[in-house]
């Protein structure tokens, strides 16, 4: 078993040139950072067969990396998928407790994908899935400046004049929170609707923002993270989101390689449709296309005219 002491010299022997192991099973998929740390100390990663014990480890890529026993898969091109959270899942990969998670309730068919940010369990709505660390990152970094929309049911009846406090940050626990923005829709008996914008997601941030005017969140729904929104996708879905509005959306984040397009044909099936539809010329034959049986054409059964009957 490798000791932390011979893991720091090996980290230091290879400096800059590698990644912090924390780093490299994020962009893997495996876990957050915050997570992986966790994990090295519950003793459940090895690196070529050691045991490791630091997350200052540095990883060049030649290591053999295993998880639980498991070895880690090679990169992949960094994909995201839309999720509804129903209420009543915690937004976690394992709970003590043993109390419901997402990431149990995913589709058996889906990759080890990790969360965007989370949601709380009394929580609901859109939230984000991702195979790469980095994106997931990124996109939840306050520099990178992405709104997040939510939908709140709150006890209490506020004016815009009251929501408007929230305008230039409060102080949740101490520190203070970047600039809230929130519009009441309606008043529904003793509840009120409010739609609310926010840049950072700290921890129950909008419970807690607008339980210091007053009101009681006994709904919340989030609406849009950045540029992708929730839209009618159905309580306990996934969907994925296609490469195109990836690269489109968020190509300047990361790398996202260009995928060729679904029902994009190659070989013989380009060299066919290239053909159809067009007047004046033959479809080609199996047999010109490099394989299969030369086509043969059946006899005539019309009886042959002669040169006089023809005008």
């Amino acid at each position: 078993m490798t000791t932390q002491k011979t893991q720091k010299g090996a980290s230091k022997g290879t400096k800059n040139k590698g990644d912090r192991i924390a780093k490299v099973l994020a962009r893997a998929g495996v876990a957050s950072r915050r997570e992986v740390e966790r994990m090295i100390g519950a003793g459940r990663i090895t690196v070529d067969g050691n045991l490791l014990t630091t997350p200052a480890f540095l990883i060049t890529g030649h290591e053999k990396i295993t998880v639980d026993g498991k070895p880690i898969e090679e990169k992949q091109a960094p994909r995201l998928w839309r999720y509804h959270k129903p209420v009543g899942l915690l937004t976690t990969h394992n709970d003590p407790g043993g109390r419901p998670t997402v990431f149990e309730h995913l589709p058996s068919d889906l990759p080890r994908v990790i969360s965007v940010g989370r949601l709380d369990m009394n929580s609901e709505g859109l939230l984000l899935l991702t195979n790469d660390g980095e994106l997931a990152r990124k996109l939840e970094l306050p520099k990178t400046g992405f709104a997040r929309k939510y939908k709140a049911r709150a006890f209490g009846k506020p004016t815009q004049a009251r929501l408007d406090k929230l305008k230039h940050g409060v102080l949740i626990d101490g520190i203070k929170t970047g600039p809230i923005e929130a519009v009441l829709d309606k008043q529904q008996g003793t509840n009120a609707w409010i739609t609310i914008t926010i840049r950072e997601g700290k921890n129950r941030e909008v419970r807690r923002a607008l339980e210091t005017i007053g009101l009681k969140v006994n709904r919340l729904i989030r609406l849009s993270y950045g540029p992708i929104q929730l839209g009618d996708l159905v309580r306990g879905k996934v969907e994925e989101i296609k490469p195109k509005v990836l690269r489109d959306q968020l190509g300047h984040l990361v790398d996202i390689p260009k995928a060729r397009p679904e029902g994009t044909l190659t070989g013989k099936a380009k060299l066919r449709a290239n053909y159809k539809g067009k007047k004046g010329v033959r479809k080609p034959s199996t047999a010109r296309l490099g394989g299969g049986k030369p086509r043969t054409s059946k006899p005539s059964t019309a009886k042959p005219t002669t040169r006089k009957g023809r005008r």
